[in-house]
């Protein structure tokens, strides 16, 4: 009896010891086999501490008021700090609401921009759409949104899809109206229209 329980407590000693040590032996061959030999998801070690050195800041955010009570809201993918050293940020995938005190509402998208946030004025460019509650569709090449102002105003021309047919403009300017005037839709520099009545 003496000698099966030496027994047993000589294999409950090696077990201690051996058990996490093939334990251990698993895990390692584990992870070796998992690393292989690399692939294309592999990023090279330049591109990882380029990233890690770049100054971005993921799915950024903000929303306010307008000097008028206008109510807006501005999304990007990424920003990231302008490298000409002012406050302003350079953004990509720019999404912006605007909702006058009248109830008009303009939604904003671009690919590219520059906001400053203390100024509160965007720099939209890489084909910029505007929708409007009213039925107003734009894309144009270029926006300056001023959302202090409530303003929206395109740099280059513009193609337009509207609730009476489609038209092209020079450009447009988007006011909210002061003192409780109505908002304005100003097309201007040589509008063309195509009229297509409804049935």
């Amino acid at each position: 009896m003496n000698g099966a329980d030496n027994l047993y407590s000589r294999f409950v000693y090696w077990s201690k010891i051996l058990l996490p040590l093939a334990a251990l032996a698993l895990l390692s061959t584990l992870f070796l086999f998992a690393k292989g030999r690399g692939g294309d998801g592999d990023l090279p070690y330049a591109e990882i501490e380029a990233i890690a050195q770049d100054n971005l800041l993921a799915g950024p955010n903000f929303a306010g008021v307008t000097d008028e009570g206008a109510q807006f809201s501005i999304s990007a993918e990424v920003a990231r700090p302008d490298p000409d050293g002012s406050q302003a940020f350079l953004i990509d995938q720019i999404k912006a609401d605007l909702v006058t005190t009248d109830g008009l509402s303009v939604e904003i998208s671009a690919g590219q921009g520059r906001i400053n946030p203390g100024t509160r004025v965007a720099e939209l460019s890489a084909l910029a759409r505007l929708s409007t509650s009213n039925g107003y569709d734009m894309e144009t090449t270029g926006l300056i949104a001023d959302f202090n102002a409530g303003q929206i105003t395109s740099t280059g021309p513009l193609e337009v899809h509207a609730p009476f047919g489609s038209l092209t403009a020079g450009g447009v300017s988007i006011m909210q109206g002061k003192n409780g005037a109505g908002s304005q839709i100003i097309f201007n520099a040589g509008v063309r229209l195509v009229y297509q009545p409804k049935p």
